[in-house]
């Protein structure tokens, strides 16, 4: 078996693969991980044939690992133990100190024996938007939105919530803020960080400019209470559930701050 570096060319057949097994990801999302890491995305192949990819980005005292997939026919023979070995070593080597990941049931021992503990469970929530209102971004302020994101994740993450901002529509109000980003799928809501009540008064705005009948997605921590009754409230209903793994140095986690992930899965 042959480890290589996960190329742009490869981008296409990664989402194929992605596509059969059900996953929302787009193509912006390994644009900016083999942009800002590309030492730890992976590609693994059998006689010349690939037969899976990995893909991880470092912050500043994190990372995270997302994204592993074995094409169903080779499954079963390693090909994602050997993927998921290099990563952690890219990212070691990088001055990760903790690294994370959301994994499946069935995939949970397989991380433990790797040192990996479970910290929560990552509900994902889908419902719809209410309108189609335009209106003007809210004024932020860059180290607001870092300071916010911080608190919840206990690191700089500088780079995926500049990646977010970029591409999606920001809602800020007090200590809260959140990112609403398209996605293959309708909307995705996230990064959404709340240091105060306000963050819950953000979602009629990000469900208003959606558009009526838009799907809107978001990945949330179960341990957030607050959010989940806020979303049962607004006819949102859970479609599928990982659970959120780390390793290493367990930072100041705050599931309380962390209304929804920055990305679906992938980066946290």
């Amino acid at each position: 078996m042959d480890i290589d570096r996960f190329r742009h060319e490869d981008i296409d057949k990664f989402l194929a693969l992605a596509a059969s097994e059900g996953w929302v990801c787009d193509r912006w999302e390994f644009e900016f991980l083999l942009a800002q890491f590309p030492m730890g995305c992976l590609t693994a192949s059998r006689e010349g044939v690939l037969a899976g990819y990995v893909t991880s980005i470092r912050y500043d005292k994190s990372g995270w690992i997302g994204n592993l997939i074995v094409s169903k026919k080779c499954r079963g023979q390693g090909v994602g133990s050997a993927l998921m070995e290099r990563a952690l070593d890219s990212l070691d080597k990088a001055g990760a100190e903790t690294i994370w990941l959301t994994a499946s049931k069935q995939g949970k021992p397989i991380y433990e024996r790797l040192g990996f503990m479970v910290v929560d469970v990552i509900n994902r929530w889908v419902g719809q938007g209410i309108w189609s209102v335009s209106s003007e971004p809210a004024a932020s302020s860059r180290d607001a939105l870092l300071a916010i994101d911080s608190a919840g994740w206990g690191d700089s993450r500088d780079s995926i919530i500049d990646a977010a901002v970029r591409r999606g529509r920001i809602f800020h109000a007090g200590g809260s803020f959140l990112v609403s980003q398209p996605c293959s799928d309708g909307i995705q809501l996230g990064p959404w960080g709340g240091l105060d009540r306000r963050a819950s008064t953000l979602l009629d705005d990000a469900l208003l400019e959606a558009g009526k009948g838009v799907k809107v997605l978001m990945d949330v921590p179960i341990r957030n209470t607050e959010q989940t009754a806020l979303l049962l409230g607004k006819g949102f209903s859970i479609r599928g559930s990982t659970l959120l793994m780390c390793r290493g140095t367990l930072p100041a986690y705050a599931p309380e701050s962390i209304y929804a992930l920055a990305s679906m899965g992938s980066m946290g």
